[in-house]
């Protein structure tokens, strides 16, 4: 649990060579899974106005999310913008992604009244630099600028995704 800690710690304050240990360590992929679901639950438990069922599925949601993300940034950064010396493979992207999930624990500071707003802000912030950081090392990129393409790219697709399927859903519901 030390280690966890630790390698959160380090991911949060976006030690490049922790996200390049965990783009090469297969082994990881635990705890970057460990990380997200920990994020999550902490997302979660500060904003308590959706009880338990609530949190629950908020974290599902997340880890579904980052599985999505991490694919959509592997195919996006591998094969649309990738830079002559990339080479990863999705488990990359999932251990390194995961672990940008580490600042957004301080999301758990949302349970304090007038917090919520900020504490999200911020941690949507942080986590955002940490996961360029992650996508830049994990896709071996020169450029900052190329990571931060692919991050933003995903990010609309997943947007797009997740719209049809709760457009989906809430249709469905309504029949």
């Amino acid at each position: 649990m030390n280690q966890l800690l630790d390698n959160m710690l380090r991911a949060a304050k976006l030690d490049v060579t922790l996200y390049e240990t965990v783009e090469a360590d297969k082994s990881m992929l635990g705890q970057a899974t460990l990380v997200v679901v920990i994020s999550s639950l902490a997302a979660g438990i500060g904003s308590m106005g959706t009880g338990i069922t609530g949190i629950l599925l908020g974290t599902v949601i997340s880890l579904i999310g980052w599985y999505v993300w991490a694919y959509l940034t592997y195919f996006i950064g591998t094969k649309f913008l990738a830079e002559p010396q990339t080479k990863a493979d999705a488990g990359e992207l999932l251990r390194t992604i995961g672990f940008s999930s580490s600042p957004g624990v301080i999301r758990i500071l949302g349970i304090i009244p007038g917090l919520n707003t900020v504490v999200n802000l911020v941690a949507g912030i942080w986590m955002l630099v940490a996961m360029v950081i992650a996508v830049r090392q994990a896709l071996d990129y020169n450029s900052t600028g190329r990571a931060i393409a692919v991050c933003v790219i995903g990010w609309i697709i997943q947007m797009i995704i997740i719209f049809v399927f709760v457009g989906a859903f809430v249709a469905a519901g309504a029949r």
